[in-house]
């Protein structure tokens, strides 16, 4: 990778001057001139401050760093590592945490890390191949063999869906494929999605939010993202805690307005 281009290419990305991102690192727009030019080499720490002030995903600095010449900064642990034991519990317990609402972890390509028992009602009718960890929960959604025949809003999920795969383009072309020239209806505001899903409960009104480890720096941590699924409206409240039983039952009232 030539690094003054991939430095320009990352800047312009974002809509920065040059001027802009020498404030931001600390350093002087002749300076970062030279650098995109090539006609002055970077050190390490100016290409980490650099790679810091662009706000770059920690996999991109490290493409930044090894295009400059230099190791690495940030390390790519498997989850299975030891030393990720506390960040397993604690995804274990904020999955439990979430119940009688469906949760979920995934990877930076979709993939399913781990979901709690009220995932399950998501998936319900789905074909086996499409369900379970290591599965693709993007792929889940829209494929007409996962969730897609259940959804009565396919037209507003699916773009939203497809919407967030800009990075995964093989991916992006598969599920495009599965819900090809969809009408979104007039009245989406674009800015809130919900998912309207038929299950053996009922229908169900879902709006999600998604959370991720802001201040890791592992990069296996920063690209997991827990996307939690929450009730639109009371029927659905209602749906989810008959479906978890009366385990769930006590959830919801845990969780009730004047209960914290």
């Amino acid at each position: 990778m030539d690094f003054p281009r991939a430095l320009r290419e990352r800047r312009t990305r974002r809509h920065l001057s040059q001027l802009d991102l020498a404030l931001r690192a600390g350093t002087t727009q002749r300076h970062l001139s030279f650098i995109e030019s090539g006609r002055s080499v970077p050190g390490r720490s100016m290409v980490v401050r650099l790679a810091e002030s662009l706000e770059l995903p920690l996999r991109e600095r490290n493409e930044l760093l090894l295009a400059a010449g230099y190791a690495p900064a940030y390390p790519e642990s498997s989850l299975d590592d030891p030393e990720l034991a506390p960040v397993r519990t604690a995804i274990d317990h904020i999955l439990r945490g979430h119940l009688p609402y469906p949760a979920l972890v995934v990877d930076r390509r979709g993939d399913l890390i781990a979901a709690n028992t009220a995932f399950d009602l998501i998936t319900e009718g789905a074909a086996p191949e499409l369900v379970g960890p290591g599965s693709n929960v993007y792929r889940l959604a829209l494929h007409p063999d996962g969730l897609a025949p259940r959804i009565l809003n396919l037209a507003e999920w699916a773009r939203h869906i497809v919407a967030r795969l800009g990075h995964l383009e093989e991916l992006r072309a598969e599920l495009t494929g599965y819900v090809p020239q969809l009408d979104v209806s007039a009245g989406l505001l674009g800015f809130a999605v919900p998912l309207h899903l038929q299950t053996s409960y009922g229908e169900l009104r879902l709006m999600t939010t998604v959370t991720t480890f802001a201040t890791a720096v592992d990069i296996t941590l920063a690209e997991l993202k827990l996307e939690a699924f929450l009730p639109a409206d009371a029927a659905t409240a209602e749906a989810l805690s008959a479906a978890a039983g009366p385990m769930g039952a006590c959830a919801a009232a845990d969780q009730a307005p004047g209960t914290m």
